[in-house]
């Protein structure tokens, strides 16, 4: 194919893309993998990697549980899940210890995966929780309660949850990053998402040190990527060289079908599933899976115990 113009060439690669992508079924995790997806710059793309890995993931082969933890309930609507007020919520599960089974739906259309949805009400958690017992602890707890109910009714293991915080350091992501042994970071090419890292991986140490000793930044992806400026080039280049083993080889583009697919209540992987965005979600859910959780032996009950977590490997100093 010529690939002499850049249109060309990006049209060459999704056709490889999509062939080797094809028909692919992904190897499943030994343990769940829990993944909180953080960033407090808002903008930067983390409900929309939150809703479209799992999505890939579940059409995959694998089964896959979203959390909406933010209250704009932005992944509920992307999935088409009903989180008018009333409907039972993260709220309930967090404020008033509901079941995480008895909120969960299922998200049409694409089978094996589930979503908690979020409704207004949880805006009001952040005050709520201050005066609850094990206030940190709380989604944690509802997320060990729902494996083990899986488990006693015979449903199969979960492979993956992902869960979409708001951007800001509230009691709601205090929570997502104790339940979690993995933190995903969406980080947009653009030279204002890099001042935030710094302060957000102190806020990763800060849990390590007090809450969870188990977490850690395990995947970093690049979002919003526009290969033909230098400084989108210039963002990836500095992420890759201070996290190499945490960033996803793959980007992902700037693209109208991933922007648009929400308006319809779906993700991009259903709404234009040969697009550029949805095959370079798709590849992206690859590699977290070829990666393999770091620590086999992790589950979800003992990420509150344990001693000696490894360091950090890279810092965004000097950044």
């Amino acid at each position: 194919m010529d690939e002499s113009t850049p249109l060309a060439a990006q049209l060459a690669a999704d056709a490889r893309r999509r062939i080797d992508l094809a028909g692919r079924r992904f190897p499943r995790p030994d343990r769940t993998r829990v993944f909180t997806i953080a960033n407090q710059k808002g903008g930067v793309g983390k409900t929309t990697t939150a809703v479209n890995l799992a999505a890939a993931l579940a059409q995959s082969g694998l089964h896959v549980l979203v959390i909406d933890n933010d209250p704009q309930g932005n992944a509920s609507t992307a999935l088409a899940i009903e989180h008018r007020a009333g409907t039972p919520s993260v709220y309930e599960v967090l404020v008033e210890g509901e079941d995480l089974a008895e909120v969960i739906q299922d998200v049409p259309e694409i089978p094996r995966l589930q979503c908690a949805p979020a409704t207004i009400d949880l805006s009001g958690a952040e005050i709520e929780l201050v005066s609850l017992v094990a206030r940190e602890n709380r989604l944690r707890n509802a997320i060990d309660a729902y494996l083990e109910h899986r488990d006693r009714v015979g449903l199969p293991r979960l492979d993956y949850v992902f869960i979409d915080c708001p951007p800001s350091l509230g009691l709601l992501t205090v929570n997502a990053f104790v339940a979690a042994r993995e933190v995903l970071i969406p980080i947009q090419c653009e030279y204002y998402a890099l001042e935030g890292l710094s302060q957000l991986l102190k806020n990763v140490q800060l849990i390590r040190n007090h809450l969870n000793p188990r977490l850690h930044v395990s995947t970093i992806i690049l979002t919003m990527y526009d290969a033909r400026t230098n400084l989108a080039q210039q963002v990836a280049s500095e992420v890759r060289q201070h996290f190499p083993d945490q960033t996803l080889a793959t980007t992902v583009p700037r693209s109208v079908r991933i922007s648009e697919a929400p308006s319809y209540g779906q993700t991009v992987m259903t709404y234009d599933p040969g697009s550029t965005g949805a095959l370079s979600y798709l590849a992206a859910a690859r590699e977290i899976a070829d990666r393999g959780a770091p620590d086999a032996g992790w589950s979800a009950r003992t990420a509150g115990s344990g001693r000696g977590a490894q360091e950090q490997p890279a810092t965004a100093e000097g950044m």
